[in-house]
């Protein structure tokens, strides 16, 4: 018998959801999924469910844990390795993670996470591509100190689980990137978990889709 549950919204749109799981299964927790479609704003059944009205929301072995970040430390103290083991680079895997936790709005807002569709061109505002930026810098830096092909070394672990929607926001949006940055792309999505993920998303039913999300303007 499963020891919880983790609700999450539409895998297709729900970027903090795909966050949540990633920390779920990567750390092998022994949960029911819940999956509970997008309205498009305030969903209502979430707000039934989870404490903040907000996915994910995890239920496990008696915790109760909102807001991905939250997630993602409880998982790591279950599965320490999910962080480095070095100190230096945990102190540094976590600043990126609560890095992307805290901001990116730019990118967020003009390119949203649609892994059914791609729409190379657009959604360059100056601000998305600001954060771009911003974001293959932290890459860069972290690829080049590690080795990769993982931000922190060979495993994928709780910081490419904070970047794994950006990925696939660069794989709908196709905005220019750096050599370094595609190599990155690349590992992340043949991750097992992100195929598994990319799947079920194509796997949802069609009355699920949000017009806004389909034909953004």
């Amino acid at each position: 018998m499963a020891k919880g549950r983790l609700v999450i919204g539409t895998k297709r749109y729900s970027s903090w959801s795909l966050r949540g799981w990633l920390a779920v299964r990567l750390a092998h927790l022994d949960v029911e999924e819940v999956v509970i479609p997008l309205a498009g704003g305030g969903t209502e059944a979430i707000k039934a469910v989870s404490p903040n009205g907000l996915v994910p929301y995890l239920e496990h072995d008696g915790a109760r844990i909102w807001e991905s970040l939250a997630i993602a430390e409880y998982c790591a103290e279950i599965a320490p390795l999910l962080w480095p083991a070095d100190r230096p680079a945990r102190a540094h895997a976590r600043a990126v993670a609560s890095e992307m936790h805290a901001g990116f709005r730019g990118l967020r807002m003009a390119m949203p996470m649609n892994l059914g569709r791609t729409f190379p061109g657009m959604g360059r505002t100056p601000e998305a591509l600001a954060d771009i930026a911003r974001i293959e810098a932290i890459w860069a830096e972290a690829l080049h100190a590690q080795g990769g092909p993982f931000l922190f070394g060979p495993r994928f672990g709780l910081a490419d689980m904070m970047y794994a929607p950006v990925v696939t926001r660069f794989l709908t949006w196709q905005p220019d990137l750096t050599p370094t940055s595609r190599a990155y792309v690349q590992a992340v999505r043949a991750h097992p978990l992100m195929e598994r993920w990319y799947a079920e998303a194509a796997a949802e039913p069609q009355s699920w889709l949000l017009d806004k999300y389909e034909n953004p303007a």
